[in-house]
């Protein structure tokens, strides 16, 4: 049972706090969390654990676009479950609001209460399907806000009981209708990779999710194969797939909700390959530090590899720094952060970056090394290998369209020098 919610900005400013039930949270809890997140020195607070123990709650907490969702607890609960509720609503809000972010929640604080006046009750999950909440709590638009304004009445709650609360399907809008059927069915992969110094790949995985975009009228039935579904592991569905079908036979049998929806998410682990190598080289003396990164292509995925980024944080000892590159921009922020955007490789050469570090006074060489995070995407191929088998669709009344596309781009993607 949650007994409090909270959503923080990048700067642990509390933008929104909803008590679940009649014993109230107080808001110190979240000055506790944010300077114990400070102590442990992360470069980046996304690798937080996501169950934190203080001395007196439990806290749960995910990373949502520099927004900060903190929920608490003082009873023992499945901590899976309070980390699922919370990106539900990271994912509900997102899709209300468009943009997740500080301007947007406090633009839109009345129709975020009441969305989670819905989604929980007394601290437990309620209602926490999209379709539903669009039902019970109009979405907000320019006209909603001008006769807000006019009528002087704030609230969003439908008057109706949505009719899909009481359906055997209840994440489907009742009966919707569509002048061209169609599905899609898109494959989107992140890879997250660690290189070491010696150029040997550490750690190589994929994250996926299948998503489908839904325009079919009435109450279809799908059925989707894939061609090696034995590589896949740490499978998730959404609660549409029936999970009988998929444990006998490696099948999704569902009913799709209406629109656009995450169908399952999965991992590949132990790849031996990526796409791309970055390889950077260094060398000081003498109070200054040559440095030298080349990119270019390891393994053609047959497809052009787009939106190449190498970004690094500089040494806190080094004092100033001046680097070019033969192809792309390089930009040296205030930070000390650098980024190269490189966009394609180029055919005729291979993309570098080189310069020179100089280094604080007193400083004879570089004794802290910086790692490099890596970007890229690639349209229409899945760098897991897996394969969509055919998709099978019933109890519609016209044939529709199919269509598949695929997506690969770089997750937590390190090279360390």
């Amino acid at each position: 049972m949650l007994q409090c919610i909270f959503l923080l900005s990048d700067s642990g400013e509390v933008m929104l706090e909803k008590q679940l039930t009649g014993h109230r949270v107080d808001r110190s809890i979240c000055s506790w969390f944010w300077e114990h997140s400070l102590s442990q020195g992360l470069d980046d607070m996304s690798k937080l654990p996501p169950v934190i123990a203080s001395p007196t709650h439990y806290l749960f907490q995910i990373l949502r676009e520099g927004i900060t969702f903190l929920a608490c607890t003082q009873v023992e609960m499945p901590p899976l479950m309070a980390i699922e509720f919370l990106s539900r609503v990271a994912d509900v809000l997102k899709e209300y609001l468009g943009d997740l972010n500080e301007d947007s929640i406090k633009d839109n604080f009345v129709i975020v209460y009441e969305l989670l006046d819905e989604m929980i009750d007394n601290g437990f999950p309620l209602t926490t399907e999209p379709n539903i909440l669009r039902e019970m709590i109009t979405p907000p638009s320019m006209v909603s806000k001008v006769l807000s304004v006019m009528t002087g009445n704030n609230s969003n709650v439908s008057n109706t009981h949505p009719g899909a609360t009481s359906s055997s399907v209840p994440w489907r809008t009742m009966d919707p209708k569509h002048s061209s059927n169609e599905v899609y069915v898109e494959l989107v992969e992140e890879m997250d990779a660690i290189i070491s110094r010696d150029g040997m790949l550490v750690k190589c995985e994929i994250y996926g999710e299948v998503q489908v975009n839904s325009k079919l009228s009435g109450l279809p039935d799908l059925t989707l194969s894939f061609a090696n579904p034995s590589i896949l592991n740490d499978v998730r569905f959404h609660p549409c797939v029936r999970f009988r079908p998929w444990e006998s036979h490696q099948i999704l049998s569902f009913v799709p909700p209406d629109g656009l929806f995450k169908l399952m998410s999965y991992r590949v682990n132990k790849l031996k390959n990526t796409p791309i190598y970055v390889k950077p080289q260094l060398s000081s003396d003498a109070g200054t530090c040559r440095l030298s990164v080349l990119v270019g292509t390891r393994n053609d995925p047959g497809k052009t590899i787009d939106s190449i980024e190498v970004n690094f944080r500089l040494p806190p000892c080094v004092a100033s720094a001046d680097l070019a590159s033969n192809h792309g921009t390089v930009n040296i922020h205030t930070d000390k952060t650098c980024s190269w955007s490189i966009g394609r490789i180029p055919k005729d050469k291979a993309p570098c970056m080189s310069g020179t570090l100089v280094l604080d006074k007193g400083l004879e060489c570089l004794h802290v090394f910086p790692t490099f995070q890596v970007a890229f995407k690639i349209t229409g191929v899945a760098l897991s290998g897996l394969q969509i088998g055919k998709l099978d669709l019933t109890n519609l009344p016209n044939p529709p369209h199919k269509g598949f596309r695929a997506l690969t781009r770089a997750g937590k993607y390190e090279v360390r020098s």
